[in-house]
């Protein structure tokens, strides 16, 4: 089930066998998670975390500081067909999101309108 609220559509998926949420922002540039929310519901987080180039990243929110990229496969269920995406997600330290974001970046890269 979808909620569409302003720029951000809200739903449930699937990642690692159980249900997240996640958020469709199309006004975030980058999709994004935030460190306390994998630590609380991710296993071995550091074995599945890769670096990042840049650390410092700022938003409307203020600045936020960047630990790594993970990639995670998301299931998106759909009545004609589940939509199956393994997007990068940038973890920021200091980001207060419960669950996933996914940004403009990964429906740019992959021409995706959902």
């Amino acid at each position: 089930m979808a909620y569409i609220h302003g720029t951000a559509t809200k739903m449930t998926v699937c990642v690692d066998n159980s249900q997240k949420p996640l958020i469709i922002d199309s006004s975030a540039q980058l999709s994004l998670v935030a460190k306390e929310y994998l630590e609380q519901n991710l296993p071995n987080l550091k074995n599945q975390l890769f670096p990042t180039k840049a650390k410092n990243f700022k938003s409307e929110l203020g600045k936020m500081t960047s630990i790594g990229t993970i990639y995670k496969e998301i299931i998106i269920p759909h009545i004609k067909g589940n939509i199956r995406l393994k997007p990068e997600f940038l973890v920021l330290e200091d980001a207060h999101i419960k669950g996933f974001l996914l940004g403009e970046d990964y429906k740019r890269m992959y021409g995706l309108n959902i």
